[in-house]
């Protein structure tokens, strides 16, 4: 009576450990992730007149494209080698508004080693799951003037830390209210970076940009949201969508009445741009929805749509998902009424 009591209990732990345990959450500790991090920014803002030809052109060949994004088309300086070039940055530096921006940067980031970890650990996370994709070289931290919060060139990454300065900020509460609305002020939050750089790289370096209907836009976003959760499987999933918790509770109490709602308006198979830009673009709430709604729940429900697809399907990996067709994982989705 004892052993078969002994034998019961193992049972049911293991089936619990079975049922709770994440499978994206797997061991990196043999994973090799070699990036290299610049601080661009302290570089424009600290060297020296005649020091910032010799720095920059260190980084001009193997990272051109950060340097002319963040020099011709945030900054508007123009390419450093370029006649003038030098005094333009001079009068950028020395700008009454860009000095009190700095100075925000440079407190609000003074130690990036906690950053760094979660980047690196998230691609590790990404590279055991996908071995043979590429991976950036480079990781820039840089003044966007608002202009993004990552951008991505051929092997570099370049990270606009004034984006995440917060809505508390000073600086970030001067913005023109015309440009930027307030729930842009409240989405510039630190905690969303790593997330932002993973996401951002798996959308133009690994899920391929569709040009079709609705659903396979939304089932592409999915896909780059789960890999994005395999690179950090113990992230809180409201932070996962660039979420409030509320935003995220909202989402998830309501997937029903999301779904019931593109299949009556019949936006699974359209082809109007506006349609895709309701429901997977930034903004205040999701266009059709209850203002109370986050915002790109197109984006959510994809991923919902992925998640269940992989939950019915362990033998499938994420390398195997990338090339999966949108209607082949769209047929298997089931929403309980």
């Amino acid at each position: 009576m004892i052993l078969r009591i002994f034998f019961y209990f193992s049972s049911l732990i293991l089936l619990l450990i079975s049922c709770t345990s994440n499978k994206l959450d797997v061991d990196t500790s043999k994973i090799s992730v070699n990036i290299s991090f610049v601080n661009l920014d302290s570089i424009l803002m600290n060297s020296s007149r005649t020091e910032i030809p010799l720095l920059l052109n260190r980084f001009s060949t193997s990272s051109e494209g950060v340097l002319a994004y963040e020099l011709g088309h945030c900054l508007g300086i123009g390419g450093f080698k370029d006649i003038g070039s030098l005094d333009r940055i001079e009068l950028f530096r020395n700008d009454t508004y860009i000095k009190r921006l700095e100075s925000s940067i440079s407190s609000s980031f003074k130690f990036k080693s906690d950053l760094q970890s979660q980047i690196i650990d998230g691609f590790s996370h990404l590279k055991f799951h996908l071995p043979f994709i590429q991976l950036p070289n480079q990781v820039f931290y840089i003044n966007s003037l608002f202009v993004s919060n990552v951008f991505c060139s051929s092997t570099e990454i370049g990270i606009g830390l004034d984006r995440y300065l917060g809505s508390n900020s000073k600086v970030i509460k001067e913005l023109p209210t015309q440009d930027f609305f307030q729930w842009m002020k409240e989405s510039m939050r630190k905690e969303f970076i790593s997330r932002d750089v993973l996401s951002e790289w798996i959308a133009k370096k690994i899920v391929k940009e569709v040009d079709g209907v609705f659903a396979d836009k939304m089932i592409r976003w999915g896909k780059i949201l789960y890999l994005t959760e395999a690179s950090f499987p113990e992230m809180e999933k409201h932070l996962l969508f660039r979420y409030s918790k509320n935003g995220y509770d909202w989402a998830d109490h309501n997937e029903t009445s999301i779904w019931k709602y593109i299949v009556n308006q019949e936006l699974l198979f359209s082809k109007n741009e506006r349609d895709h830009a309701n429901f997977l673009n930034e903004g205040p709430f999701t266009v059709g929805l209850p203002e109370k709604s986050p915002d790109r729940l197109g984006q959510y429900l994809g991923w919902k749509i992925v998640h269940e697809f992989m939950a019915n399907n362990e033998s499938i990996s994420l390398q195997q998902l990338i090339n999966i067709p949108y209607n082949t994982i769209l047929q298997s989705y089931e929403i309980e009424e």
